[in-house]
């Protein structure tokens, strides 16, 4: 399974403002600058983490961008969530309707119990936990997630 960009670079994204956490606003541009991602890419992935108010942003000469709750009231599983447009893996997990064989179909609860794994951990890592953890605490984070 891959994860797509928007996922990816979100993450970055919200990792970079938890670093700048409880400072001035962060334009954008700083931020893809730092992340060496595209500015048009992040003002498409920023609005829904805005609406999901994740980020609130302030307009003006001093403007940008800033999380709106502290990195350890952010899990990564809900950042991913969100960007990817749910916790499931798969479209007929979600809603067997899509798929004629959902109702016989063992590959379809599997799919299920990989989502549910996978979110579950996601959801144990916060983005305060990423800024904390020093190469040992990512070792773990790896080793556990692998």
């Amino acid at each position: 399974m891959k994860l797509s960009t928007r996922s990816r670079y979100g993450t970055r994204l919200i990792l970079d403002m938890a670093q700048h956490h409880g400072k001035t606003p962060i334009q954008l541009g700083e931020i893809a600058r730092r992340q060496n991602i595209s500015l048009k890419y992040l003002e498409q992935i920023i609005r829904p983490l805005k609406r999901a108010q994740y980020v609130k942003s302030f307009r003006g000469s001093k403007g940008g961008h800033m999380l709106n709750k502290p990195p350890d009231q952010i899990t990564v599983g809900e950042v991913v969530a969100l960007l990817e447009g749910g916790s499931i893996l798969t479209h007929c997990s979600k809603n067997p309707a899509e798929c004629s064989r959902a109702e016989k179909c063992p590959t379809r609860y599997l799919w299920l119990e990989a989502s549910n794994a996978l979110f579950e951990r996601l959801n144990q890592i916060t983005f305060a936990d990423l800024l904390n953890s020093g190469k040992d605490a990512q070792s773990e984070i790896c080793a556990t997630l692998s």
